[in-house]
């Protein structure tokens, strides 16, 4: 499984931004998945899981802020994520969120402004 994340850019504090996850295949309706992200000298943590059966957790940092979600056809996965804060800031990545990980994608940045 290749997965190829999408939609990071340069925001201000406030604002929002969708990001998406694509893995070439149906897979991500009968995986859990996750977000996670990276931000500069820390280690990679997890922002968002999403259950087969649908069922959400979320990390402290961002609950109320992100939701995580599939396309009907689980081909894409996405975060969508508001009010972002300059904390926010990091390499976002979608993998497995229990058990093993497929091989990383390169991920998508997402820079918050102050």
């Amino acid at each position: 499984v290749q997965l190829q994340a999408s939609g990071g850019g340069l925001v201000q504090a406030g604002g929002s931004l969708r990001l998406s996850c694509a893995a070439g295949g149906s897979v991500f309706s009968f995986n859990e998945m996750a977000w996670y992200r990276q931000a500069p000298g820390k280690q990679r943590e997890i922002v968002a899981t999403l259950t087969a059966r649908s069922d959400t957790k979320y990390a402290d940092s961002v609950k109320g802020r992100a939701t995580i979600s599939r396309d009907f056809a689980g081909n894409t996965l996405y975060l969508q994520m508001n009010s972002l804060k300059p904390e926010d800031t990091a390499v976002y990545y979608c993998n497995r969120g229990s058990g093993y990980t497929w091989p990383w994608g390169q991920g998508t940045l997402v820079t918050v402004s102050s």
